[in-house]
């Protein structure tokens, strides 16, 4: 092989498009060369990644070691020649050169320097998978990246394309295509050099690869290669030897003259004309050479296309010279002659292609053409297009198929190709749904030479779908397709539901997969409550079910697998009935690492032995491997969370696993998940998880060296299932497609997630028994809906799809009857006569309600004769269609008597004829007025408007028409009810008929009249519906920057065949020489040339084929002139203004003056002017224009009274001027200085602590009153100081600020806090104060709040009985004087008397009525005056509440007296008496009762009487005493005195303990004052009896203590009565008499008294003051 000179590389043969045949011919020689040696080969490819057949087959023929040492830094030949020479920077053509001496980069080589411009932008065609690019022409083909031999391959799917896999790197990812020779600039040239230098010093480095030990074949040697300091200086010399080749070649370059490297534009591969279907899509490619690089444009007949103009429409592409122009959807207007022209400065050249675009007649389902191109499929219309040769037809073609599961399924067609060559043998292809089908056990495709068939061998609910039979030859193909639907094969159990679909394993690893599938569109009638997954090692025929309990989201996580072993898996679907049938097996999937399945993938060198070898790499010891790193939650359901991370960088050479932690959020107790088995993926789901509780994760990696550091910890991730059931689907709308089928539509369900589909379901209308459409679920809003009876009316409905489960159904369709979409129209009706003479007749009638859906084409009549009342032949009054809706037939018989029928045609044909009209003669007509209008039609419908339009009758009368009359009604009304709309005869054929109501349905008729007076009406409208619909848009007005005034209108439900039709007054527009009307797509635009008088009317747009979209516009004289106007601003531009000039005060007291404009673009201009004078930026004035918000303004420091004056801003932008006056003088101009001044004052003020907001009051729900304020700018060291008329108030604690609010609590506000009130801010930077004045007015403007709230806060009226009489009350937050108090007895005031009081006790009002009588009955109000308002709270105290209120004031009062008249002990016994032995004790106390008591004593409980030793005594029946002369011990016990009468017993103890010791014996009186007592005696009174003993007139006697001289005794002896003296201190007094315990009430007083306050349950026992 030859070598290309270096001056014929880059200087006359700059592109390869320009070199001579001798030269191509060698380049094509070499080229041809490369090609026996390398495969094409693109690692970095999505195409490859998918597995591309074509690529694995040629990947699998490897790639030479010659043309990939090059590339490869480890390979000894590239070692030797980098270190033998630095000319070899630069690639090389030379094959042989290029594995010794050319080891670097070369500019001029064609083939290497592609590679690394594929390198860098990677190749299109090859992306899209084509297997046999058109670009690989005779001089361009891929080449592949060599491959490092000791690296390993890194092919990652497409579902982990985002995933780092940190196993290893390639050394080339990069595909390239070769087009041109050499870069086309030079900047490209020096970044593609740099590219590559920088691709080889990243594995020079080391950075991010990985070597580890291989199996090499037996031919090769195993070795292992480690860099030394001698690789890296060698490396590093490698990189001058690189820049310094560079700097020459730059050099070079520079001194070559740029005028030879030009060349015109050339086309190498030229665009080539298609012929297609409809609804197909069709691609132009070319490529083109040239340099400076052409820019190509695309024409379509002459006119450029525009992208914009037709979004979605037009694709064009260009990359690395080949230019592209796609065509979506084409339609017959499509058909054209299009080329593409490429132009430099070197001139202009262009090339022509033809399309034509064939219309579908019936042949083929044109709904599955149109789904076929709807979808991403691989089989889209190819860049080579189509060929002409061949006619390729499909005869015996299979038709929809229905079958169900396990069975055997077989698709047929017969294939004729014309002509027939035997040796050219066609490309036979299925597809499902798009995608190819491969051979398999499931599928088994056959050819044989005629007949083309598809087997399905077992069908699964997989196997759905649409089939599609593509046929080739050569450049040319046809495609036929059908769908294939599979039902649930019968349940094993009554009731289960059908199997789970689709099963597939995710995210493989080596002990780890995610299992995922579809659920099944049968449920057996139950909710399914979930799945199980069970799996079998492949080659066994075990299955181990995986889960214990049902997963209802429909991907799960398979954990424990064996490193190594293949395994399929499938799914059953479990619901209460019991457990499906299982799904299809999934594919075979290895538990291996990503980089070691996919390195066995790129080198399936040696058949399958069954076993498969992980290599490991060299350990290094004592390496403990750092944490792993981006560790994240991939996906969390309520069962489990899988969580994802890549391997640590710091690992050594051995392999790693991994501990999984877990932490409840908001803790450290982390806990180990798997503590008996470490992890080998870095993957790993966590079971055994608290649904809703928020966990956190961390990883840690151990080996032999040890376990190293933890992870950072995961967010915390609840357990919930993130992925939501998606919602039901909307809009239902079923539609005619044919005799079994119908194509169902939906909306995509609102914030719907990862849909795997939907389910359609079906049923006959009335039945209630829903049947599946389909079987695996499908994706688009579009389905068409098989196997329907014809006929029948079916409605629908459909469910999404997703894992996490199915939707709730969507709302039932609206019942469509299955037929042909297309049908004949419907009879016309209505047919009348509107002229008649002496031998023809002209006939009206109106259209078909049903049209077919197709547009009517024309209209057929025929006729009668009818004699003597019976009809003849029908006979054909036209051969040709007519268009209109008026016809005149000919040669009748006069005075004969005729009938009629009108049919409609359309593309499905003539339709049905009408009924037969009723009779009419042919005669002359004399009459003098004129016939009826016809074709009456309304337009324009709106809520409250319709315009109704007509024709003028054929007949006229005797005397020209003058006018018309409109009459309407309501539809339902009666014949009478016609009124008419208008008064005087219309001169115009059309009228806007207004004040409809809204969704009331109305009718129309029109009459004309003459000088004979009113003809004949015209036929009624079809009835109309007053309404606006959905989506109703309005002709709009418009005028453009360049001042051209034009009438808009938009549709966006326009049919293929929609036309917009445009009409001046209701009429043709014929003349439209004062008009332009431009439509493209659903935008029509009707312009005017020059807006005058005559172009004054009403402008209506109608659009055909909708449902009567059109509106309209009227252009009267004001219209017009205000068009003119802003035409003429358009045209000479000002500069819009948003405000006026305006002035401001900023916050300093800096003068503003502004205005803003729309817009100003960035030349504009602003001229300041005062008192008529221009003013510059300085010192005073600071002036700022932004072009960006369009702000003009002026700022002034302060106001003097020289600046008194007109301020003027005028502006400049391009043409358009503007300017804006503010004049400043006399008292505007003082008010607005003083403001300025008053405004810098108030900045220095806020510059320290100060008040935002002044102080006030507010009263709180508690009624007390809160002084508040708002401060700013406050620091720690701000002091706040509270005054009350000029005296500081002092506070409890220092304020917080918080806020920045100031409180000020008074609580239980009163007269008393009247007063003056400030408060002071002050600190280091200064002070502010703020003064609140509660005086006079404001003081009672606060009084009346405060009691407002305590009038609010008060309780409902409620009653209480009391040994006094009945109490009404009420309870309030707390009481205050000017609150006044009011009581009303049945709307009577009340006068209070002894009998009746009021008063309040703490928070209690209450009225005391005292011996209640029957009168007090009645209804009580208290009346509450806050001082504005009256707040009344009510009770009624009459009937059961009387009788229950005063039948307890008797009990109590009863109560009371025997209270007060039993028989007690008022005092003067002690509870305990300790006395020496010998001495004299004498005890006394009194005694009450009326009538007198009975007294007795017990001793030890029991009856004591009075001796010679002991005296008891009972005087003026009120004194009681008890004497011993001489205490013993034997009178040591528990004395009692009981003392009893009619009304009660009252007993007191006394424990007397007499003490043994020698000593001098004294008497012991009841008041001597030198003895001692050791315990005083306990009163237990209930509260009425201590009540009792305060009240006055009651005797309280005096009580003696008892005194005693004791010793102390011994301490180890305990006295006999010790515990009996505990008990009496513990009990109660007894009392067994009737009498009971009487509260005291306060005595009523004259007028409202107040007490002290106390607490509510208190209160009621105070008494007034």
């Amino acid at each position: 092989m030859m070598s290309l000179p270096f001056y014929q590389r880059h200087h006359e043969h700059y592109d390869r498009a320009y070199r001579h045949k001798a030269l191509s011919s060698t380049v094509s020689q070499y080229q041809k060369e490369t090609k026996s040696k390398s495969a094409v080969y693109a690692q970095g490819s999505a195409a490859y990644a998918r597995g591309s057949a074509a690529h694995r087959h040629s990947s699998a023929a490897g790639f030479s070691l010659d043309s990939s040492a090059a590339y490869s830094h480890r390979s000894t030949a590239y070692d030797h020649s980098a270190m033998q020479s630095k000319r070899s920077a630069a690639y090389s053509l030379d094959s042989q050169s290029l594995s010794t001496s050319s080891a670097a980069y070369s500019h001029g080589s064609e083939s290497i320097n592609k590679l690394a411009a594929a390198y860098r932008l990677g190749s299109e065609a090859y992306n899209f998978g084509l297997k046999n690019s058109n670009l690989m022409i005779e001089d361009q083909s891929y080449k592949m990246s060599p491959k490092a031999k000791r690296a390993k391959q890194s092919l990652i799917s497409e579902d982990k394309e985002n995933e780092a896999i940190d196993y290893s790197v390639p050394i080339f990812t990069g595909r390239e295509v070769n087009i041109s020779g050499i870069t086309d600039t030079e900047e490209e040239r020096i970044k593609e050099s740099a590219a590559y230098v920088a691709k080889r010093n990243l594995f020079a480095t080391g950075e991010g690869v990985s070597v580890s030990k291989v199996a090499k074949t037996t031919s090769e040697e195993e070795h292992h290669e480690k860099k030394s300091r001698k690789v890296a200086i060698r490396e590093s010399a490698e990189r001058v030897a690189m820049k310094k080749t560079l700097e020459d070649t730059q050099a070079f370059h520079k001194k070559l003259n740029q005028d030879k490297l030009l060349h015109p534009p050339e086309f190498i591969i030229e665009p080539r004309s298609h012929t297609i279907w409809e609804k197909e899509n069709v691609r132009f490619n070319c490529s083109v050479a040239g340099w400076p690089a052409p820019r190509v444009t695309w024409y379509k007949n002459n006119v450029p296309i525009d992208v914009q103009a037709h979004p979605g429409k037009y694709i064009i592409q260009s990359r690395y010279g080949l230019h592209s122009l796609e065509i979506t959807e084409c339609e017959f207007d499509d058909t054209a002659q299009y080329h593409a022209s490429a132009m430099n400065v070197k001139g202009e050249v262009s090339v022509y292609a033809s399309l034509v675009v064939k219309r579908y007649k019936g042949e083929i389902d044109a709904s599955l053409l149109h789904s076929r191109n709807l979808s991403l499929s691989p089989f889209a219309v190819t860049p080579r297009g189509y060929a002409s040769r061949f006619e390729i037809s499909f005869v015996d073609k299979f038709d929809v198929a229905f079958g169900r599961e396990g069975e055997t399924m077989s698709l047929g067609c017969t294939v004729v190709i014309n002509p027939d060559i035997k040796r050219f043998k066609p490309d036979i292809e299925w597809y499902r749904n798009g995608v190819l089908i491969t051979p398999s056990k499931w599928v088994q495709m056959q050819w044989s030479g005629e007949r083309a068939s598809l087997t399905l061998t077992h069908a699964n609910k997989e196997d759905e779908g649409l089939y599609t039979l593509r046929v080739a030859m050569g450049e040319y193909y046809e495609e036929y397709s059908s769908y294939v639907f599979v039902r649930d094969a019968d349940a094993e159990i009554p009731g289960a539901p059908g199997a789970p679909l689709d099963v597939q394993c995710l995210d493989a690893n080596k002990d780890y997969v995610i299992v995922s599938w579809k659920q099944p569109a049968v449920d057996g009638g139950n909710p399914i409550l979930g799945y199980f997954i069970d799996r079998c090692e492949v080659g066994t025929s075990h299955w181990t079910q995986c889960n214990e309990n049902p997963v209802k989201f429909a991907r799960f996580p398979v954990t424990g697998l064996i490193e190594g072993r293949s395994y399929i898996f499938r799914v059953r679907a479990v619901n209460k009935a019991g457990v499906s049938l299982p799904s299809r097996v999934s594919e075979p999937v290895a538990a291996l690492d990503p980089a070691d399945r996919a390195r066995l993938r790129s080198h399936p060198s040696a058949p399958w032995t069954g076993q498969i070898i992980v290599t490991e790499e060299e350990p290094a010891e004592g390496v403990v491997p750092g944490p792993p790193t981006d560790l994240q939650v991939i996906e969390a359901t309520k069962n489990y969370v899988v969580l994802s991370w890549k391997p640590p960088g710091q690992r050594g050479h051995e392999g790693i696993m991994y501990f999984v932690e877990k932490c409840v959020s908001g803790t450290e107790d982390w806990q180990r998940v798997n503590t008996e088995i470490p992890v080998k993926s870095p993957r790993f789901a966590v079971f055994d998880l608290s649904e809703g509780k928020s966990y956190c994760f961390r990883v840690r990696c151990c080996n032999s060296a040890g376990i190293g550091e933890p992870s950072e910890a995961t967010e915390a991730t609840v357990v919930d299932d993130k992925l939501d059931i998606p919602k039901a689907p909307g809009r239902i709308l079923p539609t005619r497609n044919t005799d079994t089928s119908v194509v169902v539509t939906w909306t995509e369900p609102p914030d719907a997630k990862e849909l795997v589909g939907y389910y359609i379901e079906s049923s006959v209308e009335g039945s209630g028994r829903w049947e599946p459409c389909n079987n695996n679920p499908v994706k688009g809003t579009r389905f068409i809906c098989h196997g329907l009876s014809n006929g029948e009316k079916y409605i629908f409905r459909v469910r999404a799809v997703n894992a996490a489960g199915l939707s709730e159904f969507s709302q039932e369709s609206e019942p469509i009857e299955v037929k042909a979409a297309i049908a004949a129209p419907s009879p016309p009706y209505d047919i009348v006569v509107l002229e008649s003479v002496r031998d023809s007749m002209v006939l009206g009638w109106k259209q078909p309600e049903a049209i077919g859906g197709a547009e009517i084409t024309g209209y057929y009549v025929n006729y009668r004769e009818v004699v003597d009342g019976v009809p003849g032949k029908w006979k054909e009054a036209n051969i040709k269609a007519v268009t209109e809706r008026a016809y005149r037939i000919q040669n009748l018989k006069e005075n004969m008597v005729y009938q009629f029928q009108v049919a409609a045609a359309n593309l499905a044909g003539v339709g049905t004829p009408s009924k037969p009209s009723k009779p009419f003669k042919c005669e002359e007509w004399t009459i003098a007025v004129p016939g009826p209008p016809h074709d009456v039609k309304c337009t324009e419908v709106r809520k409250d408007s319709l315009v109704l339009l007509w024709k003028e009758p054929v007949y006229s009368g005797r005397s020209p028409i003058v006018g018309y009359y409109v009459d309407m009604k309501e539809t339902e009304a009666k014949e009478e009810h016609w009124r008419s709309v208008n008064e005087k005869p219309l001169q115009k054929k059309f009228l806007k008929i207004g004040g409809l109501t809204q969704g009331v349905s109305y009718v129309f008729r029109v009459r004309a009249t003459n000088q004979a007076g009113v003809g004949k009406p015209s036929d009624v409208t079809d009835a109309v519906v007053a309404e606006t619909r959905p989506g109703t848009k309005e002709v709009v007005v418009d005028v453009d920057d360049n001042g051209v005034i034009s009438l808009n209108f938009e549709c966006d439900q326009m049919s293929p065949d929609s036309k917009f039709i445009w009409s001046k007054n209701y009429e043709p527009i014929e003349d439209d020489s004062r008009l332009n009307i431009n439509t493209k797509g659903g935008k029509s635009k009707l312009s005017f040339k020059d807006l005058g008088e005559d172009d004054l009317g009403i402008y209506s747009c109608i659009v055909t084929d909708t449902d009567g979209v059109s509106s309209s516009y009227t252009i009267d004289e004001e219209e017009m002139k205000r068009l003119l106007a802003l035409s003429h601003e358009r045209q000479f531009p000002t500069v819009p203004l948003v405000s006026e000039l305006a002035v401001e005060i900023l916050e300093k007291g800096e003068v503003r003056f502004w205005l803003q404009a729309e817009k100003l673009s960035g030349n504009a201009k602003a001229s300041f002017v005062f008192n008529d004078k221009e003013i510059f930026n300085g010192e005073k004035y600071k002036m700022k224009v932004d072009q960006k918000t369009g702000l003009v303004e002026m700022i002034m420091d302060k106001l003097e009274e020289k600046d008194e004056g007109t301020y003027t801003f005028q502006l400049q932008d391009g043409k358009a001027t503007n300017q804006s006056s503010l004049v400043l003088i006399g008292d505007v101009f003082k008010k607005l200085r003083d403001e300025a001044d008053f405004q810098r004052k108030e900045w220095h003020r806020k510059q320290g602590p100060h008040f935002v907001d002044k102080l006030g009051w507010e009263v709180t729900d508690e009624c007390n009153v809160m002084l508040k304020c708002k401060v700013a700018n406050i620091k720690k060291e701000t002091h706040i100081v509270w005054y009350k008329d000029d005296r500081e108030i002092m506070v409890d604690e220092e304020h917080d600020f918080k806020d920045g609010v100031c409180t000020l609590l008074i609580s239980e506000f009163s007269k008393k806090d009247a007063g003056t009130y400030e408060v002071i801010l002050k600190d280091d930077r200064g002070k502010d104060s703020s003064e609140l004045k509660l005086k006079d007015t404001a003081f009672a403007d606060l009084m009346n709040e405060v009691c407002r709230r305590i009038a609010l806060s008060a309780t409902d009226l409620k009653i209480q009985s009391t040994a006094e009489g009945i109490r009404l009350y009420s309870y309030v937050t707390y009481y205050v004087e000017d609150l006044r108090v009011g009581w009303l007895h049945n709307d009577t005031q009340i006068k209070f008397t002894d009998r009746m009081r009021t008063g309040v006790t703490g928070e209690q009002i209450w009225l005391q009525i005292n011996e209640p009588t029957p009168q007090d009955k009645g209804r009580y109000i208290m009346e509450l005056f806050d001082g504005n308002t009256t707040h009344k709270k009510t009770v009624d105290l009459s009937g059961q509440a009387f009788d229950e209120a005063f039948a307890e004031f008797q009990r109590l009062k009863q109560a009371a007296i025997a209270e007060k008249n039993r028989a007690r002990v008022l005092g003067g016994l002690p509870d305990v008496v300790t006395i020496q032995e010998g001495k004299a004790l004498n005890l006394s106390c009194t005694v009450w009762g009326d009538p007198t008591p009975e007294v007795s004593w017990l001793k030890n409980e029991k009856s004591f009487v009075s001796d010679a030793n002991c005296i008891l005594k009972f005087e003026s029946g009120k004194n009681v005493s008890f004497s011993i002369s001489a205490v013993s011990t034997q009178d040591s016990g528990k004395y009692s005195i009981v003392v009893k009468n009619k009304y009660g017993t009252e007993t007191s103890d006394v424990t007397v303990i007499v003490m043994p010791v020698s000593g001098q014996t004294d008497t012991v009186q009841g008041h001597n004052q030198n003895n001692k007592t050791v315990s005083k005696k306990k009163k237990t009174m209930t509260a009425s009896k201590q009540k009792e003993g305060e009240k006055k007139d009651f005797i309280k006697p005096h009580v003696e203590e008892i005194i005693a001289t004791e010793e102390t005794p011994d301490p180890n002896e305990m006295p006999p009565v010790e515990k009996d003296t505990k008990s009496n201190q513990q009990a109660a007094k007894k009392t067994d008499g009737k009498a009971g315990v009487a509260e005291k009430v306060p005595q009523p007083t004259e007028g409202l008294d107040r007490q002290g306050k106390k607490p509510p349950e208190k209160a009621a026992l105070g008494k007034p003051h």
